[in-house]
């Protein structure tokens, strides 16, 4: 019955695809960490929020608390991307946040923690190709809370856009294209200050015409 249910406090195992070492020194070094991985954050939550939150698991009575909060930033724009590290003063106040903090909500999203082998110069920054985090980068759906759709589906729906133009744009160019005005059409600016057509000689021959048949239907009503 001991291992039925996995213990809140064990890390993952997740290996760092840049570290050289191997799994075993990987686990006594995890083993004494006191640095935490917070990732499934909110581009939007601020490092104030999050410092609320994990304090509530620092021991500021036996020489504990929070040393430092680093932001996960975008590789390109330098904004937050969605991820930070947490490094307490001890290694039982990381278990601790493990515990009771791991899996609770933080702006509505549930936020994951793991045990961490320690923050490097570098890795605040996401390693995807768009300059985020490589999760966010094939992503098909839509999540409002990290920069809508995936950057790879942003990327095609940008060229498909251009293309859309592209093609509108050889349309409004190319033979075939419709004229925008004749010699016939011209724009007279009246005493109101509006626009209205000018009128042609084939104008005035529809108006002679239509003034005839006006005439002609006259006379056809004052015969009946």
């Amino acid at each position: 019955m001991a291992h039925v249910v996995q213990p809140l406090d064990q890390p993952s195992n997740y290996k760092d695809s840049q570290t050289r070492i191997d799994r075993k020194r990987q686990n006594e070094m995890l083993a004494n960490s006191t640095t935490l991985y917070i990732g499934n954050l909110s581009f939007f939550t601020t490092e104030e929020q999050i410092y609320e939150l994990f304090s509530k698991c620092a021991n500021a009575a036996d020489g504990g608390g929070i040393k430092r909060i680093i932001m996960g930033l975008d590789r390109n724009t330098r904004t937050p991307c969605g991820f930070c590290f947490v490094e307490y003063y001890t290694h039982a106040e990381a278990l601790a946040s493990m515990r009771y903090v791991s899996g609770t909500k933080l702006d509505e999203r549930i936020i994951r923690c793991d045990l961490d082998l320690g923050y490097r110069e570098g890795r605040q920054f996401g390693r995807g190709k768009s300059g985020g985090q490589v999760r966010d980068e094939h992503r098909q759906d839509y999540d409002p809370g990290r920069g809508g759709w995936g950057a790879q589906a942003q990327r095609l729906e940008v060229e498909r856009r251009r293309a859309v133009e592209e093609r509108y744009a050889d349309a409004q160019d190319g033979p075939g294209a419709v004229a925008s005005g004749g010699e016939d059409w011209k724009e007279i600016e009246t005493t109101q200050g509006r626009l209205k057509r000018g009128r042609s000689p084939e104008d005035e021959g529809d108006s002679d015409r239509m003034g005839r048949r006006t005439k002609i239907e006259e006379v056809e009503i004052d015969r009946m």
